[in-house]
């Protein structure tokens, strides 16, 4: 099969992007590794320019325009990530660029295109009615669109980090890749295919915005009538036909997360390697993470971006606390009479578990006239000594429902 995008493709982007993008470190992850039971390492995009991978797609684009073209400068819809490679592209490239990006978009991927010197234009809440208004804006202004993930270029420079994994791990026998529209795994599948078949190499999609699952069932790209996820840098409606082709001949596997394990990751990552990683940049972790014994060592899980909101980060840690058992959310249905409160308190104490807030219901319509509801957030230290929590409330004669 002829494809669109050889390794050929990705060694000249290779050559082009010498300088500009950074080769972005390998760094071992025990705590996946203890789970798999061999090494685990972690590519970290992350840390790369702007934040994430796509740098690699956006300047080898934007350098292969024609003068001309670059003169009428490039247009990009985003959620963050690609509206900052496109904006330091076309900044080092010295081209115009505006960047139309979701209403809600994260305000530290805001400012930091701003500040490479984009213009921005909200509209709709999805990369996909971005994309709608970005086409028209290409065709009256004459701008020159850079897609995503929807191109050769863009896909032959994102492959470039699957040839920087063959160069750092050669050892590797299965790469694991965060995926939305398909640009970064089509990329690193070409590049590492192209030089070693024998590697293995897994797309992973959140749960929410899992596109590619059912389209590659169809044989042909399918548009998701709905997302919900907290991962907005994969959060992809429909495959690009470019990566596509190459995703069905190429890749091995696609595996969905759920939201739960994302969040559960991401406070991994954060907590073991000591990496800020945003929720679809964790998606590859969160995959070793849910299912350990699918993946055979040695392992590279490519991490990205870094471009994180820190109000999003709070949120997310929180979620990835309670669903590791760390965190719990209880409310007790008392007597409403002294002592009830200090007795409940004092239960908790004796687990040895922390009380992080207290709070009183009097006015939800379960209770009884003399009836108090109590809600205490707790920090425990995993899902068994929560269990022990609970199981001692119990015993004690609390009725408990955790939040």
């Amino acid at each position: 099969m002829t494809h669109s995008v050889t390794v050929d493709d990705v060694r000249a982007a290779q050559q082009l992007l010498r300088g500009i993008a950074r080769v972005t470190p390998v760094q071992s992850a025990r705590w996946l590794s203890d789970l798999v039971g061999g090494p685990v390492d972690l590519k970290l995009e992350n840390l790369q320019r702007a934040g994430s991978f796509k740098i690699r797609g956006a300047y080898t684009r934007i350098a292969r325009l024609t003068d001309e073209e670059r003169s009428r400068g490039v247009v990009a819809a985003s959620a963050g990530n690609h509206a900052q490679g496109v904006a330091l592209a076309a900044k080092i490239l010295g081209c115009k660029s505006t960047v139309f990006m979701p209403v809600g978009a994260p305000l530290p991927k805001v400012s930091a295109t701003r500040g490479y010197g984009a213009e921005i234009i909200f509209t709709g809440t999805t990369i996909d009615e971005c994309l709608i208004e970005a086409r028209a804006f290409e065709q009256e202004t004459g701008a020159v669109l850079i897609h995503p993930f929807d191109h050769a270029d863009i896909v032959a420079g994102q492959g470039t980090a699957g040839l920087e994994i063959l160069e750092q791990r050669p050892d590797v026998k299965t790469v694991v890749v965060c995926t939305g529209g398909g640009g970064l795994l089509a990329g690193i599948a070409v590049a590492i295919k192209g030089i070693r078949p024998d590697i293995r190499v897994v797309g992973v999609q959140a749960a929410g915005a899992a596109a590619y699952p059912n389209s590659l069932a169809q044989g042909h790209p399918v548009q998701l009538t709905s997302m919900t996820t907290m991962a907005d840098g994969i959060a992809v409606g429909r495959p690009g036909d470019v990566p596509f082709a190459l995703v069905q001949s190429l890749v091995d596997e696609i595996r969905v997360v759920d939201e739960e394990v994302l969040a559960r990751a991401l406070v991994l990552g954060l907590e073991r390697s000591k990496i800020v990683v945003e929720p679809a940049g964790a998606a590859a972790m969160a995959a070793i993470l849910d299912d350990p014994s699918a993946f055979e060592a040695p392992i590279v899980a490519v991490v990205s971006g870094g471009n994180v909101d820190p109000l999003l980060l709070l949120r997310v840690i929180r979620h990835g606390l309670a669903a590791g058992g760390r965190y719990t959310t209880l409310r007790v249905q008392v007597p409403d009479r002294p002592g009830q409160l200090s007795g409940l308190l004092r239960a908790v104490a004796e687990c040895d578990a922390n009380v992080v807030e207290v709070g009183h219901v009097r006015t939800n319509p379960i209770l009884g006239l003399h009836e108090v509801e109590i809600e205490i957030e707790v920090e425990t230290r995993g899902p068994n000594h929560r269990e022990a929590l609970l199981q001692r409330l119990a015993n004690d004669g609390f009725n408990v429902e955790v939040g």
